[in-house]
């Protein structure tokens, strides 16, 4: 991948800048091009959720723990996923209420399915899945990143 950089021009209505311009800096970015690059790679990771291939998210689950039977269910769908689950965080947040977190890997559609059948359960208060990417088919942010591919650096 080359990180050569390529400049070009958008044409675009001056109120919709303004309320870009405006969004942008809400959000922190220092200038409209990488405001640009993360909205491509945004559209990327749900091209890569359509076209189901291999990918990462997170879902976002709060439950009231005493709904009857719901522990159990959670825990038998969670055994019975077809994707893969890497991790699991679990939080009392006070006497009732559960927040659990998965991050799991997958095919895109059996991500969406699994975190369905979580979300709907009687019990759950509220629930997202969070589309992420293994990054493979997009560029990153700062240009390339290697793991074990350098030396490591003298102490």
């Amino acid at each position: 991948m080359s990180s050569d950089l390529v400049r070009f021009g958008v044409s675009i209505e001056g109120d919709l800048l303004g309320r870009f311009d405006e969004q942008i800096q809400n959000k922190g970015y220092t200038n409209r091009s990488e405001a640009i690059r993360d909205l491509i790679r945004e559209q990327m990771v749900k091209e890569e959720w359509d076209t189901n291939q291999e990918t990462v998210g997170t879902i976002t689950l709060v439950y009231d723990h005493h709904t009857r039977d719901l522990m159990g269910l959670l825990t038998h769908l969670q055994h019975s996923f077809e994707g893969e689950i890497k991790s699991v965080l679990h939080v009392h947040l006070d006497h009732h209420n559960c927040l659990e977190v998965l991050v799991v890997q997958g095919q895109g559609r059996i991500l969406q399915a699994f975190a369905d059948r979580l979300v709907s359960m009687r019990g759950v208060k509220h629930g997202t899945l969070t589309m992420a990417t293994t990054g493979q088919a997009i560029p990153s942010k700062g240009g390339h990143h290697h793991h074990g591919d350098a030396p490591a650096p003298a102490p």
